[in-house]
Order: structure tokens, then C-alpha cells, then sequence
């Protein structure tokens, strides 16, 4: 053999002997890697459900524990109106034969943990995984009428996941998994379960009712009861399906869901929420909101506040509606409205002086909760701004919330407001005659307009009438 040529085929079984290390280092490294991505990735799940589980034993304070002679025990606790959803994977026991346990096991965990993204997106709670079910409810811990629109969207999102994967498995010529979901909404008992290692669970015919859903679906479908169908129709398209009995309760309607209403998703397919679906869903959140911010005026303000008290607040919030309707207001404009008119005085409950600061700090604070955008919150704060007493409006929204404000001054309860507004001055801004109120009453109803069309059809005229009778009863007192 040559010598040249036995020198290259040294050289060459060098190079692969190098490049065989290097190859071998580089596959070493790469599965280090992956291992420590996979562990922090099971971290991060792990502190996720850890500080989940911290909140829900939140809600469960010191109020809600009794004392039994076996010492502390948590009550349960019955909400009235949560959505609770089911969902089964079909095909398991096919798949089961052909996967070993450990890439089944990896492959129900990824289904799973996308379910746990998706309810977590919508503020629902995952309650239990029990083999290839799943199991969620809406409306708890923290109640809120929103739940049932949420639980569905959060199903669609489920099924388009499956889908996805379906897709990928027969490109792959693989078996593919199915999901079959059931969902109602009623009552329901709550509460934390075990000793060592405690749980949330929920118990009832709820629940009984949405696994029967489930079990009475078909793969690929949403199927859900008529009691959740008439929370939800005004967002949803949907197939009758007919009755189902259900055990000491009667015959309920069932129905499967097929998709969004088009006029509310994007580009009309049904498939993903749009705008208007979202200030839709808003509108029905500012009822929870209405309900809770009005509870705090109620009992929490001072009773000096003889005109500024909870009474005032639902005036305005009535007369924006009015107003604007009569103006023409597009949904979101509706919404902006009402929220600035809910939170203009809600600044009492801290200080009376410079209420309108704190009003718009307590907006901040509680408008996110509650889905509010930031460009949104930012237009309520301005809204609230127009609400001091020199403040001019510079758009149509601040006219409309202007005029709701000062509404009472065109009522026919106008001189009760003013005696109440009269009452609330002398205890925070120290003494003023009653003549010497009336004049500067006088005074400001001379000056004052209203600014939009609607309120001066409505107010104005009598408005007019208001004044005159406040000259006369002045008259009278002299």
C-alpha cells in the first residue's frame, strides 16, 4: 500500500474519531439542557398550583372555620350560579395499546396543561383531573355573572386544541385523541377536602347534571343544558339536540354549541371572540361591579352625606343611560359612561375634600379586576374629571355625564335635592344661611346649561319652572 495513501486514511479515521467525540459531547449537552428546560418547566407548573391552592385557602378565612371538640373544621360555602364543565378524551383506550405508559402519561400532560392555560385565561378553576377527565367550574371562588360565557369560550378554545392535534396526528398517520365536553350551570356546594393534603372540590346536582352533559355528548362536541344555553344564547350560535331525563329533576334541553355568533367573532367565522363580544361580556361584568361598588356606598359612607350618597350615584348612572341612548352612543361609549358615572363620588368614602382625586384613584385600583383596558380606564378618568363643579366638557361623552350630574336641577324634586345638598354643606363647609343658599342656588341655575339635546329636551323647561319657584319660595321666606 502506498504511503501517502495509508496517511490519509489515518487522517481520516482522526477526523471521525473527532468528530464522534464531538458528536457525542454536543448530544450530551443538548439533552442537559433539555432536562434542566423540563425540570424548570415542572417547577414553574409546580409554584403555579402551589400559589393556586394558596389563594383558594384564601377565600376560606377565619370566618369561615367553626370549632368542633376535634378542633378547627372549614364550613362549606354554596355559591348559586357557577358553570361547571366536564371533559372526557375519547379514543383512550385505543391509544392506550399502542402507546407505552410513560409517552401517554407525556401526552395527557400536554393536553392538560394547555387545558389549565386556557381556564386560567378566563378566571375559571381547574377542580380536579381524575385519568382522562377533566374537570373545571366558573363562577368561584369569586362569584361573578360572567361564568357561563367564559366556561363556553373556554371549551371552544379546547376543542380547537383538539383539533390542531387531530390534524398533526393523521398528517402523521397516528391515532389521535377526541374531546367530549358537557357543561350546565346552577348551584353548587364548595369547599376544602382532606387532612394532609387538602383540596378544593365542588358537590351537587351541578355537577351530577354537567358529567351527565358529558357523557350524553359526542366526541368533538360542546354539549351543554338549556339552563346554560339561555345564559349564554346572546353570544353563542347553537343546535337543539332535544331532552335528556335527569334523575329527580325531570327532563332538561341540551344543546351543542357551534361556535360564536358571527357578528361577534373575528372575520365572522365563529371562532374567536371579537370587540363587541368583549364589551358585551363588559356590560355584564359592570352589573357585578354596579352591585359591589353600590354596597360600599350604601354602608360605608358617612350619613352627613345627606345629598352625595348612594341615592345620588344611582341617579346618575340612570340618567347617563338615558341620556346617552337619546344621544346615540355606540355599546363601549355606553359602558364608559355608566363605569365614570358608578365611580364619580365613590371618593367620599375616603375624604370629602378633593373627592374627584380619590374616585379616580379608587377607578384605578378596581376597573382592572374587572377586564377594564387601559385606554378605557383612562377615558373614565377624564369622564370623572368633568365632574368637578368648574369643569367645562370638551367632548360628547363629558357633556352627556356633565348634564346626568346636574340632573336634578330640571326634576320636579328639585327643591327636596337642594334642602338635602344645603343640609350636606353646612356640616362640611361651615355655616350658610338659608336665604344666602338659596341665592347662590339662584345664582347657579341662572348660569348653568345643559349641554346635549337630550337634556335639554328633558330638563330644561323645567329647569326654567325650578328657578321661578325658587324666587318665589324666597319671596315667601322674606
Amino acid at each position: 500500500m502506498p504511503e501517502g495513501f495509508s496517511v490519509n486514511i489515518y487522517m481520516i479515521l482522526i477526523l471521525l474519531a473527532a468528530f464522534i467525540i464531538f458528536g457525542v459531547m454536543w448530544l450530551r449537552n443538548f439533552i442537559h439542557r433539555r432536562v434542566e428546560e423540563l425540570t424548570a418547566e415542572r417547577l414553574a407548573l409546580a409554584l403555579k398550583v402551589k400559589e393556586k391552592a394558596h389563594r383558594i385557602q384564601a377565600q376560606y378565612d377565619t370566618d369561615s372555620i367553626v370549632y368542633t371538640h376535634q378542633g378547627p373544621k372549614k364550613k362549606s360555602r354554596k355559591y348559586q350560579k357557577v358553570t361547571v364543565l366536564f371533559a372526557d378524551i375519547q379514543g383512550f383506550t385505543r391509544i392506550v395499546e399502542q402507546l407505552n405508559p410513560e409517552m401517554l402519561i407525556d401526552e395527557l400532560d400536554q393536553f392538560f396543561l394547555h387545558f389549565d392555560e386556557i381556564v386560567e385565561k378566563y378566571g375559571i378553576e381547574k377542580i380536579k383531573t381524575i385519568g382522562d377527565a377533566y374537570m373545571c367550574a366558573g363562577g368561584l371562588p369569586v362569584k361573578n355573572s360572567t361564568n357561563p360565557v367564559e366556561v363556553v369560550l373556554a371549551a371552544i378554545e379546547m376543542q380547537q386544541f383538539m383539533d390542531e392535534m387531530r390534524r398533526i396526528k393523521m398528517i402523521e398517520h397516528k391515532d389521535y385523541w377526541e374531546l367530549r365536553i358537557g357543561i350546565h350551570t346552577g348551584p353548587v356546594i364548595s369547599g376544602m377536602v382532606g387532612r394532609k393534603k387538602i383540596s378544593f372540590d365542588i358537590w351537587g346536582d351541578t355537577v351530577n347534571i354537567a358529567s351527565r352533559m358529558e357523557s350524553s355528548g359526542m366526541a368533538g362536541e360542546i354539549n351543554i343544558s338549556g339552563t346554560t344555553w339561555q345564559l349564554v344564547k346572546e353570544f353563542f350560535v347553537a343546535e337543539y339536540r332535544g331532552k335528556m331525563p335527569i334523575k329527580y329533576k325531570g327532563e332538561t334541553d341540551m344543546y351543542f354549541i357551534k361556535g360564536i355568533i358571527p357578528e361577534l367573532s373575528v372575520n365572522g367565522e365563529g371562532k374567536e371572540p371579537n370587540e363587541l363580544f368583549r364589551i358585551r361580556l363588559q356590560h355584564i361584568r359592570f352589573g357585578d361591579m354596579e352591585e359591589a361598588v353600590l354596597n360600599r356606598l350604601e354602608n360605608e359612607l358617612s350619613d352627613d352625606l345627606a345629598y352625595h350618597n348612594m341615592k345620588h350615584t344611582v341617579d346618575v348612572v340612570t340618567q347617563v343611560e338615558i341620556i346617552g341612548r337619546g344621544e346615540g352612543v355606540s355599546e363601549e361609549e355606553m359602558l364608559l359612561l355608566k363605569t365614570a358615572a358608578l365611580f364619580h363620588d365613590t371618593g367620599f368614602l375616603i375624604s370629602y375634600d378633593n373627592h374627584e382625586d380619590n374616585s379616580i384613584e379608587l377607578a384605578k385600583e378596581v376597573l382592572p379586576m374587572y377586564g377594564y383596558l387601559d385606554d378605557q380606564i383612562e377615558e373614565i378618568v377624564e369622564l370623572i374629571n368633568v365632574t368637578r363643579k368648574e369643569a367645562q366638557p370638551r367632548n360628547h361623552l363629558e357633556a352627556i355625564l356633565k348634564d346626568a350630574d346636574l340632573d336634578y336641577l330640571g326634576r320636579s324634586d328639585f327643591l327636596p335635592v337642594s334642602g338635602n345638598l344645603y343640609e350636606e354643606f353646612q356640616k362640611f363647609n361651615g355655616k350658610m344661611t338659608l336665604p344666602e343658599w338659596n341665592k347662590k342656588q339662584i345664582s347657579f341655575i341662572t348660569n348653568h346649561k345643559y349641554y346635549t339635546n337630550t337634556a335639554k329636551n328633558l330638563r330644561q323647561v323645567k329647569k326654567e319652572q325650578q328657578l321661578s319657584a325658587l324666587k318665589d319660595f324666597m319671596k315667601g321666606g322674606q
